[in-house]
């Protein structure tokens, strides 16, 4: 049988076709725009997500036997506020997870209502990714279109929306949204009361392993699809990726270099950041799991070879960086281009470089974003430390973790071993396993990365190196707050 594993990230959606046993026999990627109306907003079109799904499938199954294709599985990016009206009609472009015009609203939340309440609602507090301030947000600024809304849903969800026609969520992507009570797994009355939006209007809870219905006979015929292929509910992409790389249980950690950059720790019960510098959300394999995540992270490195240098030749601009320079760098960058969440929770944190003199050279410069990346997940890592939480080693995946100076920098400014997968391809490949599981493939989350999920290699942390970067970290992470009351004034 044939899965199809779907991975709708913020600048392309990626489909895979994966047999049962795991192996990718073809992948199609679709992208599409990013829309940035004012500064600081991140928009996109719910149409064109459903476009590159519908087209990226009949292109992904063209030349295969469809009616073998058994299920299909989302990953998406998370927190981002898609709204119908009772036509089904989606009412304005998506609000994305990286948008950060919720500055006033989660103030309120966090001040206001107060973050112990919140952390006691939701095991979490605002941040102004989630999607809680953007509702509130849109009933201050476009009350029209507030009073317009019938359904409320994630990204991934639309897309599942516009094939199986339920209005669905699992609990792990539901998690950032700031209206669900993760230890009982129900949405939040007090939440949603805070909001002024009724449970009516929200998605039903799922498992992402657990199907929630089966493909339109509609849109079947016009694809070439079986009216039985089964639709999961699906996961946020973290969780999906985190699958994806065997994360799951008691203890995994993943880190994941995408457009974003997460360091998620997996575990078998509930448990919340005291400080709530970390998220604590709901897993895909129906646990739990502690998340820190920044907002600009591999979108550094793209933001700097594209934007700066005009090139898009990354494997060349990190060619400069050798061994010997590894842990003796003397610029710092801090990776803030989009404000900044876990652990500092700064919306007006700005990217900045420091160190700088006249000798500096633009392999430099190119090093310290790779490392800044890697500082700024150090920070959560750190968080998770001190919790009292034992990381003896992590997976690693997302495209940043394609550079093999990348993953050194990371194994080092960690401190401990990082696992390569032998097939690594992110929250696609998680959302087809949990397919399997749906449809009976395998029976459960354990056996499916049991079987699926092998480690290529293992890079250990050089004990020299590791000093060396100790020592630049410490460094490091004493710039934002020397620059932190500059970042409120600086507009």
């Amino acid at each position: 049988m044939y899965y199809i594993g779907i991975d709708l990230g913020t600048s392309a959606t990626k489909l895979m076709l994966v047999t049962e046993s795991g192996e990718i026999v073809n992948s199609i990627t679709k992208e599409y725009t990013l829309y940035f109306p004012h500064p600081g907003w991140s928009e996109q079109k719910p149409s064109d997500w459903w476009s590159a799904c519908f087209e990226g499938i009949a292109e992904l199954i063209k030349g295969y036997d469809a009616n073998a294709i058994a299920g299909i599985g989302l990953g998406g990016q998370m927190h981002g506020l898609v709204v119908l009206d009772e036509t089904e009609a989606v009412i304005r472009p998506a609000i994305l997870w990286n948008d950060s015009r919720t500055e006033k609203e989660v103030e309120y939340l966090n001040n206001e209502i107060g973050k112990d309440k919140l952390s006691a609602y939701t095991a979490n507090i605002a941040f102004a990714g989630f999607t809680a301030p953007k509702i509130l947000w849109m009933k201050e600024n476009e009350p029209e279109n507030f009073a317009r809304i019938s359904k409320i849903m994630l990204p991934k969800d639309y897309i599942n929306y516009c094939l199986t026609g339920v209005h669905a969520c699992d609990y792990s992507d539901a998690s950032g949204m700031l209206l669900l009570d993760v230890e009982k797994k129900a949405w939040s009355k007090e939440m949603l009361d805070i909001c002024g939006i009724t449970e009516a209007q929200m998605p039903k809870l799922f498992e992402s392993y657990e199907v929630i219905g089966t493909v339109k006979a509609e849109i079947a015929s016009l694809l070439g699809l079986s009216a039985n292929v089964k639709v999961v509910a699906g996961a946020g992409d973290n969780a999906a990726a985190a699958i994806g790389t065997g994360t799951v249980g008691e203890g995994g950690c993943n880190i994941s270099l995408g457009t974003s950059g997460t360091i998620f720790i997996s575990s078998s019960k509930f448990g919340v950041d005291p400080n709530n510098a970390l998220h604590a959300f709901a897993h895909a394999d129906g646990g739990y799991h502690l998340m820190g995540c920044m907002l600009s992270a591999a979108s550094c490195n793209k933001w700097f070879c594209e934007e700066i240098l005009k090139t898009n030749d990354f494997v060349a601009e990190q060619e400069p960086i050798t061994e010997d320079r590894l842990g003796e760098n003397h610029v710092y960058f801090l990776p803030y281009l989009m404000g900044e969440r876990s652990p500092i929770n700064d919306t007006n944190a700005r990217g900045t470089f420091i160190g700088m003199t006249m000798d500096t050279s633009r392999a430099d410069m190119m090093q310290a974003i790779l490392e800044g990346v890697a500082f700024a997940i150090r920070d959560s890592f750190e968080v998770a430390r001190n919790l009292g939480l034992e990381i003896k080693s992590s997976k690693i995946c997302g495209g940043g973790s394609k550079s093999s100076l990348w993953r050194t920098m990371f194994a080092n400014i960690l401190g401990i071993p990082l696992e390569i997968q032998t097939v690594e391809q992110g929250p696609g490949y998680g959302g087809a396993m949990l397919a399997m599981v749906g449809c009976g493939e395998y029976p459960s989350i354990k056996a499916v990365t049991e079987e699926m999920v092998e480690v290529d290699t293992v890079i250990q942390p050089d004990s020299e190196l590791t000093a060396k970067y100790e020592a630049k970290y410490q460094q490091w992470r004493q710039i934002y707050p020397a620059c932190k009351e500059l970042y409120s004034i600086i507009k």
